[in-house]
């Protein structure tokens, strides 16, 4: 079997978009008057945590219990989460957000060889047009032939379901597909779906276990900025091109097989 399509992560995968999340938190925090503040030691545990409402209710119960009787709490939740998109939305808008190396540049050679895109994020939509209108730009968005978002699904990564939607989407099966994550409940939700994954940490996601992924690297890399290669085997490339795709691509259909 050939490879068909591209499936991508977002958030710490096509842009080092994260601590811009964090931050947000934080101006939703202050706004809605409650003494949070997210450190990046404490973000990077709540990373564990797939979607922002969740992030939220899992920190009110883990540090504030008591809040979980509020008789609002769901739409406490809802309101702190819209101004927190709201802040994140400036923040993408003011280039505080910046693409990772590589991703224009493979994306581009993706599409003039015929292979086909999905995205594969627990972000919500309102994110996803924020960060690809003003970070990316040049109708990148459009380049996805499905796009599946935080609402598409109700169980989140590490759980298979929204890969499982976009490969219904797309009419391919899992063995015909190659993800690209950078976290390891990403990496676990690909592996759980059939999909073979390789990864590009990002800064949260530094020195994690990705064991099961087909090569483990710094970013996707450019010629004049070569990748820094984690795990597996980059067949003498220092970035990430169609070629090298296909040749992972191959690795894993190997080791599919002889499992």
């Amino acid at each position: 079997m050939e490879l068909a399509a591209l499936m991508l992560d977002v958030d710490g995968t096509i842009a080092e978009s994260e601590d811009a999340h964090r931050e947000a938190f934080n101006a939703a925090f202050k706004e809605f008057g409650v003494a949070w503040h997210w450190d990046q030691a404490i973000y990077r545990d709540l990373l564990g945590v797939s979607g922002g409402r969740e992030r939220i209710r899992h920190y009110i119960d883990r540090t504030h219990p008591e809040m979980a009787s509020r008789p609002d709490l769901y739409s406490f939740i809802e309101a702190m989460h819209q101004a927190k998109s709201q802040a994140y939305a400036e923040l993408v808008a003011d280039k505080a957000v910046g693409v990772r190396p590589g991703v224009i540049r493979l994306l581009s050679e993706v599409r003039e060889c015929g292979l086909r895109l999905a995205l594969v994020t627990s972000t919500t939509e309102e994110n996803l047009h924020a960060l690809f209108d003003k970070a990316l730009g040049n109708d990148v968005l459009s380049w996805f032939e499905v796009i599946g978002d935080g609402n598409k699904v109700p169980a989140k990564k590490p759980a298979p379901d929204i890969y499982s939607w976009a490969l219904q989407e797309l009419g391919l099966p899992a063995a015909a597909c190659l993800a690209i994550e950078d976290s390891p409940k990403g990496l676990q939700a690909s592996l759980a779906a059939g999909v073979a994954a390789i990864v590009t940490v990002s800064i949260y996601t530094e020195g994690e276990d990705f064991t099961g992924a087909t090569a483990v690297m710094s970013d996707l890399g450019e010629p004049d900025k070569p990748f820094e290669l984690v795990s597996g085997d980059a067949h003498d490339a220092t970035y990430v091109t169609v070629d090298l795709l296909k040749q992972w691509f191959d690795e894993a259909q190997t080791a599919r097989l002889s499992a």
